[in-house]
């Protein structure tokens, strides 16, 4: 544990951080996960909503920092293509 003030203070501003960044990941992979399954259920008006929560969330997580902003695109990326093909089924 930590020993110096200053030390001491790390630990506290850390484990804020990582209570802070575990809420947004959270969001991140419910958001994920219910455009997912939108994309399954094949309304297209509801994938599309869907799609726009999730990216929103993805690239919020990116600008904080709590993902890597090349995971983000290339997950949106992903995303948006697989709306494409339940938009076209």
């Amino acid at each position: 544990m930590a020993q110096h003030k200053s030390a001491k203070k790390r630990a506290r501003q850390s484990e804020k951080r990582r209570a802070r960044n575990r809420s947004i990941a959270t969001r991140v992979k419910t958001g994920v996960k219910k455009f997912r399954a939108e994309a399954e259920a094949g309304d297209p008006e509801t994938t599309g909503a869907a799609l726009r929560s999730a990216e929103s969330l993805l690239r919020r997580a990116a600008s904080k920092g709590v993902i890597p902003k090349a995971r983000a695109r290339r997950q949106v990326a992903r995303l948006a293509r697989r709306a494409h093909q339940a938009a076209t089924r």
